[in-house]
C-alpha cells in the first residue's frame, strides 16, 4: 500500500484527553497526579492551563505533546486494558520508568503496574510496560526491537553443535 500523504504533513501524536471527576483535578489530588507523572515519566503540569477543579494539563516532554484532563459530570470509565501508547528509545528507558514506577508504588498503593514484558513476532520483539496512576487509562511504553538476522554462517555452526 503507498503511504498517503497529508497536505499538512504526516500526523504525530499530539494529545490524549480524559474527563475525570472535578475531585480529581482540586489542589491535593492535582499535587498527587503531578508529583507520579513527573517522578516516574518526567512530564510536567502546564500551571498556566490550570483550573482549580475543572482543568490540568501535563507536558510529555515536549511543549506538543500533552494529556489533557478536564473535570465532567459523567467522567470516563475504562476497562483495565483500555490505554493510550508512548514510545521510548531503548529497554534501559523502559527498565527506568518500571524502576520509578515500583518505588512509587511502595509509598502509595494506587498505582497499578503491569511489569515490562515481550512480545516476540519474528521481525521485531515489542517490549512494553502500562501504568495507571488516577486516571481512567493506563499508559503503554514500547520499545521496537529489531533483531539482526543471522548471517549463513553463525547458522551453519549453529546447526553443526
Amino acid at each position: 500500500m503507498p503511504h498517503r500523504y497529508y497536505p499538512s504533513g504526516t500526523p504525530k501524536f499530539n494529545h490524549v484527553a480524559m474527563s475525570v471527576p472535578a475531585d480529581l483535578l482540586d489542589e491535593k489530588n492535582r499535587a498527587n497526579i503531578c508529583t507520579f507523572w513527573s517522578q516516574v515519566f518526567g512530564f510536567d503540569e502546564m500551571e498556566v492551563m490550570t483550573i482549580d477543579r475543572k482543568r490540568l494539563i501535563l507536558g510529555c516532554v515536549h511543549w506538543d505533546q500533552f494529556i489533557f484532563l478536564i473535570a465532567q459530570d459523567d467522567p470516563m470509565q475504562c476497562p483495565r486494558m483500555d490505554h493510550f501508547g508512548l514510545a521510548v528509545g531503548s529497554r534501559e528507558e523502559l527498565e527506568g520508568v518500571q524502576e520509578r514506577t515500583l518505588a512509587y508504588q511502595q509509598k502509595d498503593d494506587r498505582v497499578d503496574l503491569i511489569p515490562l514484558h515481550e512480545d516476540d513476532q519474528g521481525v521485531v520483539k515489542i517490549h512494553s510496560l502500562y501504568v495507571r496512576y488516577l486516571l481512567p487509562m493506563m499508559c503503554e511504553l514500547q520499545w521496537w526491537e529489531f533483531p539482526s538476522p543471522e548471517s549463513p554462517t553463525e547458522e551453519a555452526s549453529a546447526t553443526v553443535r
